[in-house]
């Protein structure tokens, strides 16, 4: 199922409709930025990427007083998750040329997490999301130019991309240091549904899995 820009749209008005009581209530905000390590999970993910490095951000919000047992969180996340080049020279002129393909993975999630979120130093905590997952692969012909890659010339072959919905379970630590500064690691389990393979043309739908391994700081300034 392909997901267009009209429900993204939808979704973001929506969050931005409840967003104002939520902040209007005595709240603990929170920001984090992390870095991941994304590994594919079964057949309809090992066939078309491999294991990946990516990062981003989230924003927490904790009202307080559930702060003992809830936070609502919402974030995305970036993976590469195939950056490949191959050279090729020209038989007679010996002439360079790359094809340089990248496939990206991208998702905006909203969810909660259940686990302390107060003053106590180690807070272990699990949670659920809701996601919109963007796949976007690109294919590149390049001749470059060595001493001035302005001037290279680059042919654009492929560039797709596709919307999917998903979700994901996680679990994991957050170490609070001085009621300001958090160290926050884990891992998640992510599902994708409806993903064209290899975002080809007649292609049939596959619904890939991964685990991703996280690392983060999140600060609170509210």
């Amino acid at each position: 199922m392909c997901f267009s820009y009209r429900r993204l749209f939808i979704i973001a008005a929506v969050v931005l409709f409840f967003l104002p009581s939520v902040l209007h209530a005595q709240i603990q905000l929170r920001g984090g930025a992390f870095g991941l390590r994304m590994e594919p999970y079964g057949s309809d993910a090992e066939d078309f990427s491999t294991a990946s490095w990516g990062g981003g951000g989230c924003l927490i919000v904790v009202p307080e007083n559930m702060a003992d047992f809830f936070a609502a969180v919402f974030g995305f996340d970036v993976v590469n998750m195939l950056s490949q080049t191959y050279v090729y020279h020209m038989p007679i002129t010996l002439l360079r040329v790359e094809q340089q393909t990248n496939q990206w993975y991208s998702r905006f999630f909203f969810g909660g997490r259940l686990g302390h979120q107060g003053h106590g130093i180690f807070r272990p905590y699990a949670g659920a999301n809701i996601s919109v997952a963007y796949y976007k692969i690109s294919t590149d012909v390049v001749i470059p130019d060595d001493s001035d890659y302005q001037n290279e010339i680059r042919q654009d072959l492929r560039d797709e991309g596709e919307y999917a919905f998903g979700f994901d379970l996680s679990a994991g630590l957050e170490i609070n240091f001085n009621n300001k500064l958090f160290l926050d690691m884990g891992g998640r389990y992510l599902k994708s549904f409806n993903v064209p393979q290899q975002l080809g043309a007649d292609s049939v739908e596959i619904h890939p899995e991964y685990f991703q391994i996280y690392l983060g700081l999140n600060w609170r300034f509210i």
